[in-house]
């Protein structure tokens, strides 16, 4: 065999080898691939996992279920007793004893955000994951609509200016909890041409939602799902 042989079949072998090595490691599946990230979802450990920025999680301390004469502590802190949202806690957490209305106050804040994103955006994948059947297909056709115009939303998420849960309610296994949300948005509508036919692209907007979240209690799926939306102004 020549030497050019040699070589050639030598590069064959390596080859051959580094891909039975990338195929291994690629194309195994551990049972531990990270499902969508779900602003509302708790780990194994009780507590509720938040993205990093370099897209790491990260974990946040989360109330265990109590069976003390203090089980209403926090929700007695964060809503006077006798008010109607104390009473409407108080109820849910009975049904779910692992309910924390700040953690969820939390989890609706970064929901929200990433809603608002996505839908500028146009990602039906994230919106899929966070809206019930009925507010997805609003938010699908409006991004149709967008798209069939030609349309571009450019929009930079500034913050959350206040958010404040003001009702709560559980009928029969369905919890719902609605939020007053405040933020600050600037945002831009182009189209096919390249010129603003909505919003402004250099200005600070504030926007105010009235956001309702709910979920079967008694579902294999205990996510949280924006069910619905109204906007002021």
């Amino acid at each position: 065999m020549g030497t050019d042989s040699i070589i050639t079949l030598f590069f064959l072998i390596v080859a051959a080898l580094i891909f039975l090595n990338l195929r291994s490691v690629l194309g195994r599946r551990t049972g531990n691939e990270k499902p969508p990230y779900d602003p509302f979802s708790q780990n194994d450990a009780g507590r509720a996992a938040q993205p990093s920025d370099d897209g790491k999680v990260i974990t946040l301390p989360r109330r265990t279920p109590v069976d003390t004469e203090n089980r209403y502590e926090e929700i007695d802190g964060f809503a006077p007793v006798g008010s109607e949202l104390n009473g409407a806690l108080r109820r849910i957490f009975d049904a779910d004893p692992t309910f924390s209305p700040r953690q969820f106050v939390e989890g609706a804040g970064a929901a929200y955000e990433m809603v608002v994103m996505a839908f500028a955006e146009g990602d039906r994948k994230t919106l899929k994951n966070l809206l019930s059947n009925e507010v997805f297909e609003g938010f699908d056709s409006a991004i149709s609509a967008r798209e069939k115009a030609g349309e571009l939303v450019k929009s930079t998420f500034v913050g959350i200016e206040k958010s404040e849960m003001t009702a709560g309610s559980l009928e029969g296994s369905e919890v719902s909890v609605t939020m007053n949300i405040v933020s600050q948005l600037i945002s831009a509508t182009y189209n096919a041409a390249g010129e603003i036919v909505e919003g402004n692209a250099d200005t600070v907007a504030e926007v105010k939602d009235t956001w309702t979240f709910a979920r079967d209690i008694r579902s294999r799926d205990p996510n949280w799902k924006l069910v619905s939306t109204q906007s002021e102004g």
